[in-house]
């Protein structure tokens, strides 16, 4: 079995535990061993394909790209986009990527192993690793750390992150071990995630900010983005993120108004989420704030837009739209597919309202190549202001 010519997808939008086997150079998540020990010698049956999907969801060759993985022929896809009921959607084309390599990539994923780190890009399989860890001349090399364990306090339908009442208690010592590895890796952008920990009185604030102000004081020049957790509304816990030295102040939204209590857990609410990203703002004016939204939930364009306009109205800078996906059968089905031409329209739509920046596409995920779009925007916001300064 020839990996590096096949593909995969990310099989969920947020860290899940499937452990990971190495196969011919290759680490893959556990859940596809099976598949991939049947391919050295033949293929497996249709059979022990539906087995694997009754057992664990999807199946490694559910992800595989064929011929019409390639741009040209994606309007030939004739399968159903809109689930009926009873019925499972079949991934799209646009849906499958290839496996990611390089030097860069390579170099990144050892450094993590050594000191036993983890990111949300390895943890949710993200398709797009390879292109943010990968940088190169004219982009920026970016990843995702997951702080404060892999345990969460709460359990939203649509995540696969293990949850529990009292996770274990925090590394007192992750603050600055993670900044010492961050530090020695070259990034240009690193963005800083945690689960929820609301057994915590701060949730985890002080755990973020110390690892900001650790990571800056050893490499000034080097963007921090922290997408938090909405800390129960504590506003003071938001305030000690915001001041703490970070560029971005990030916290998703997940979904439409309408569908939060559907898709999140019932602690987390739409208006509370964004009492979070208006505080960054109040606290901090020069921070960018930002927020994602899940879409194939079932939601409508006329939610969609709605959701949108509230978020502008609320100062939040940047956006990213993206597909979900269900990451076991125990998880929330995929109602739509939602194609890319119409992800190209939400994207039109969040610059026509006015957000800094919008990413819209089947396969962005809320880090998606973070970096590189923050650099562009700040870099063109000072030479404006340069060539301001230049005229008068």
């Amino acid at each position: 079995m020839a990996l590096v010519k096949h593909s995969y997808v990310v099989a969920g939008r947020f860290p899940c535990s499937h452990l990971f086997l190495k196969h011919k150079g290759f680490e893959i998540p556990r859940v596809y061993a099976s598949s991939l020990t049947n391919a050295t010698n033949r293929a497996p049956t249709l059979k022990e394909r539906k087995q694997e999907i009754k057992e664990d969801g999807l199946n490694l060759q559910d992800f595989i790209s064929g011929d019409l993985s390639e741009k040209n022929k994606w309007e030939e896809y004739r399968g159903n986009l809109k689930r009926q009921k009873g019925e499972r959607l079949r991934l799209p084309p646009w849906l499958k990527t290839e496996i990611p390599i390089g030097k860069n990539y390579n170099r990144l994923k050892n450094t993590l192993r050594e000191l036993n780190l983890h990111t949300v890009c390895e943890e949710a399989r993200c398709p797009n690793i390879g292109e943010c860890w990968g940088g190169g001349e004219y982009s920026t090399a970016t990843a995702t750390i997951m702080l404060m364990g892999d345990t969460c306090t709460r359990g939203c339908r649509f995540c696969s992150v293990k949850t529990a009442r009292k996770p274990p208690p925090l590394d007192p010592d992750e603050p600055y071990n993670t900044a010492k590895a961050i530090a020695a890796w070259g990034l240009d952008y690193v963005v800083l995630t945690s689960v929820d920990r609301d057994d915590i009185p701060d949730g985890g604030a002080e755990h973020f900010a110390k690892t900001v102000s650790n990571l800056k004081e050893r490499n000034s020049s080097i963007l921090v983005e922290c997408l938090t957790p909405d800390f129960r509304g504590d506003l003071s816990a938001v305030e000690k993120i915001a001041l703490s030295g970070l560029d971005v102040y990030a916290h998703n939204v997940e979904t439409v108004r309408e569908l939060q209590r559907y898709v999140r857990d019932p602690r987390a609410n739409f208006d509370q989420s964004l009492s979070v990203l208006r505080h960054a703002k109040s606290v901090k004016q020069s921070l960018l704030t930002k927020t994602s939204i899940m879409l194939g939930l079932g939601e409508t364009d006329a939610q969609i837009h709605s959701c949108m306009k509230e978020l502008r109205d609320a100062g939040v800078d940047c956006l990213t739209l993206g597909q979900y996906m269900q990451p076991t059968k125990r998880h929330l089905k995929v109602e739509e597919y939602v194609t890319p031409e119409k992800f190209a329209h939400w994207e039109k739509v969040g610059q026509e309202m006015g957000f800094v920046y919008t990413a819209s596409g089947p396969l962005v995920r809320s880090s998606y190549k973070a970096g590189e779009f923050f650099l562009k925007n700040l870099l063109d916001k000072r030479k404006a202001a340069a060539a301001a300064t230049a005229t008068e």
